[in-house]
């Protein structure tokens, strides 16, 4: 088959079944990253962007994905919610097709197809492709696909950097690259002569360390700012790295099993794994030997493409991982989008050697199935309301569920269903500040000053020196009108002790 065929045709699977987003508004972090954010918003703000992090006015920095704000701000000047998902379709249409020319080069044109088809239509993507907000992974993996390509195919310096640089200031988890190209010349492909492999690594150097030192400098006002999931809150390093193996069962599931799937995944249906002898933890430790042990198999056999998809997995997942740090969440469907790309990449060589009839009929397969999963999930992001509602039907334990819906329902001014959820949320979950900070707005707002102070006392023992939550809620509080509500956390903030 003719390469642009092949493209082609992987473009319109990732176009169709995302048909559907077309139809979103803007929903979940959307309303804080676009909709609220003076830099999408004002008109010639967008370089400010560069100069602040990617939760703009919220206090919190943690976080650097300026490009992806500027690309925003160009959609805000454009048109409205209909154009920013048009653009997330191209992107992911862009990204489909980088995996298939990139399978196609090194397996040939079943594999691309193969490869391009499969990471169209995974189900796993929605997160990322029909939110808004989920175009930072997908620029991100745009940028490191089309690193990939420069280094493996054409061995340029200068464009592998180029791109290397723009998906990290699209999203933190493009610093995989340089694993991924050495990875790929470990296994013998795109290999340079030594004299080109040192200035490909003087490259990255030079590009991290700018990049480093321009993040720094941003962010580092921010510093006593830490974002970790809310299942490792109070809990030792062991504990960290013992759930996150267990919740690579999660990982696994999504990636060859997308059948369920959800927007949150916190307490209490996500706990904490303290032994090593919980199952859950040996499950986990089983499918990471199992995968390695993959990855040993397919070197061993020489089958290179399958052990380069393979290892690609777990670099491009490693960053999310919590295992070499403690990050923002436990598991998000939207961080599987670049490793999904080396699944893809696997599974197209694999079927690389199937006669074309076995081929279409397997990819028959696979797009009515991923494809029919994937333009049913896609709805859910229409706006917050189905958002909430999804939270509660797929994870009806997680405190996260019902704070969500809490908010929803203050901003719909049913303060009183508001306080509830949040009381509900409390109880499941008794480690977020936010929560009970949340519920003692809608406690002043009701007139209840007595269980405002009660819901405060609980938000100060589940940290006594968190200033910055006090403020994000109370600007919030004022956002809707609750003055003494915000006033009364903005002096509570005042009186804390810096974190």
């Amino acid at each position: 088959m003719h390469p642009r065929r092949v493209y082609l045709a992987v473009a319109a699977c990732a176009l169709v079944v995302y048909t559907g987003a077309l139809w979103n508004t803007f929903a979940f972090d959307d309303v804080y990253i676009v909709v609220l954010n003076p830099f999408v918003r004002e008109p010639g703000a967008w370089w400010r962007a560069f100069a602040e992090p990617y939760w703009a006015g919220n206090l919190t920095g943690t976080l650097y994905r300026p490009l992806t704000v500027s690309s925003f701000a160009l959609d805000w000047l454009l048109d409205g919610p209909v154009w920013f998902h048009a653009v997330n379709m191209l992107w992911h249409a862009g990204a489909s097709v980088a995996v298939a020319v990139l399978a196609r080069r090194w397996a040939g044109w079943q594999a691309g197809l193969a490869a391009g088809v499969l990471f169209a239509v995974h189900p796993v993507h929605v997160e990322a492709v029909a939110n808004v907000v989920g175009r930072n992974e997908l620029m991100a993996a745009c940028f490191t696909l089309l690193a990939l390509y420069a280094a493996l195919e054409r061995q340029s310096v200068v464009w592998c950097a180029t791109a290397f640089a723009l998906g990290l200031l699209s999203k933190e988890n493009a610093v995989v690259t340089p694993a991924l190209v050495v990875w790929a010349w470990l296994l013998g492909i795109g290999r340079p002569e030594r004299r080109k492999m040192a200035a490909f690594v003087a490259s990255w150097a030079l590009v991290g360390a700018a990049y480093g030192a321009v993040r720094w400098a941003v962010l580092h006002p921010y510093a006593g700012w830490e974002a970790v999931a809310p299942v490792f809150k109070g809990e030792s390093p062991l504990t960290v790295r013992l759930t996150a193996l267990a919740a690579l069962a999660d990982v696994v599931r999504l990636l060859l099993f997308p059948l369920h799937l959800r927007a949150d995944y916190s307490p209490i249906e996500r706990t904490a794994v303290h032994s090593a002898f919980d199952p859950r933890f040996l499950l986990g430790l089983a499918l990471l030997v199992g995968w390695a042990a993959l990855v040993r198999l397919a070197w061993r056999r020489g089958r290179r493409i399958e052990a380069l998809g393979l290892g690609w997995i777990g670099i491009a997942y490693l960053p999310v991982a919590n295992l070499l740090f403690p990050v923002g969440i436990l598991v998000a469907e939207r961080t599987l989008y670049l490793p999904s790309g080396g699944l893809a990449v696997a599974l197209g060589a694999l079927l690389r050697d199937l006669q074309p009839r076995r081929l279409a009929a397997v990819l028959g397969i696979v797009l009515v199935l991923g494809g029919a999963r994937t333009a049913l999930r896609v709805p859910i992001w229409r706006n917050d309301r189905t958002v909430a509602l999804s939270m509660l039907r797929d994870a009806p334990w997680s405190y996260r569920s019902h704070d969500y819906t809490g908010w929803q329902l203050y901003w719909a001014r049913d303060t009183e269903r508001a306080l509830g959820s949040w009381l509900l949320a409390g109880r499941i979950f008794d480690r977020d500040q936010g929560v009970f900070l949340a519920g003692a707005i809608a406690a002043y707002s009701l007139g209840r000053p007595h269980l405002a102070d009660s819901l405060l006392a609980l938000a100060n023992k589940a940290c006594a020196s968190c200033p910055t939550t006090y403020r994000n809620m109370a600007r919030a509080a004022r956002l809707r009108g609750d003055s003494l509500a915000a006033d009364s956390l903005f002096a509570r903030a005042a009186r804390l002790p810096p974190p």
